[in-house]
């Protein structure tokens, strides 16, 4: 009985070490973290991740050039910096995966500030500000939140709206009392309200002005206002990367300051 439980105490023992080595080891990693601007600086370059399907802020033009005001104002700002942008599509509802996992050093592209995001990434200073409106048929019967009962509504998995939606359910889920539809891409999303398959996209408006002004719609648009507040996109970076995300700072300040930011946005927003 005696030789039964010491090798019980033991096998005990042996286990509570095994878990004590584990947490000792993940907590020396998350505590020596470090910042990667050496090693950014040595490559010469920075990837960001982007989802380059999202007009106009990283898209695919006819000629299948990676375009937009993200695309670009990135672009300005590393090669300000001294360094080569690299641009990673990935999948965006895995982008802080992405970020974490260094598989990317920035998250780029229209990309709006939340509390929750705030808790895992490190943003740069809001640089633009846009709205959420439902996208639907211009003939539709929807013309304000309230008459999207009984209408099958689109998200984007992992957009701020599809946070948004549930967050501040006052604006617009509480009028729902059908499924939300998600995709993956707000393209996608679109092609099925135009055949018929959603009622309404929650959506991001340049991403909508810019759709409806541009692509050949097969049915008419039209944009219904939300009481949304207005979002703040910044740039998402390591916590760790302080150096990197205030050269960023500072080079967008920079870009704001000599009016190639302005020049951009006309190009790709209008007035």
């Amino acid at each position: 009985m005696k030789k039964a439980r010491w090798q019980i105490w033991l096998g005990n023992g042996l286990v509570l070490l095994v878990v004590l080595v584990i947490v000792l080891g993940i907590t020396y990693r998350v505590n020596h973290r470090t910042d990667s601007w050496k090693t950014v600086q040595k490559n010469g370059e920075v990837v960001i991740g982007i989802d380059d399907t999202y007009v106009p802020m990283g898209f695919r033009n006819k000629q299948g050039q990676l375009v937009g005001y993200d695309v670009d104002l990135a672009r300005a700002t590393f090669m300000r910096m001294g360094l080569k942008p690299k641009f990673q599509t990935i999948d965006w509802s895995m982008n802080q995966t992405e970020l974490a996992t260094h598989h990317i050093d920035v998250i780029w592209n229209g990309y709006t500030i939340t509390p929750a995001r705030e808790k895992k990434v490190a943003f740069s200073k809001p640089y633009h500000s846009d709205r959420l409106v439902l996208l639907t048929k211009k003939d539709s019967a929807i013309h304000r939140p309230a008459d999207m009962r009984n209408h099958t509504l689109a998200v984007q998995t992992g957009s701020s709206g599809a946070t948004n939606l549930n967050t501040e359910p006052q604006h617009l889920k509480k009028y729902l009392n059908r499924k939300v539809v998600q995709y993956d891409t707000y393209d996608k999303a679109i092609n099925d309200l135009q055949v018929g398959r959603v009622d309404a996209v929650l959506i991001d408006r340049d991403y909508a002005n810019y759709d409806m002004k541009h692509e050949q719609q097969r049915t008419p648009l039209k944009i219904v206002a939300t009481g949304f507040p207005a979002d703040q996109y910044g740039v998402g970076f390591r916590k760790e990367d302080r150096t990197l995300r205030n050269k960023v700072n500072q080079t967008l300040a920079e870009l704001k300051a000599n009016g190639t930011e302005a020049k951009l946005a006309k190009q790709y927003f209008g007035n």
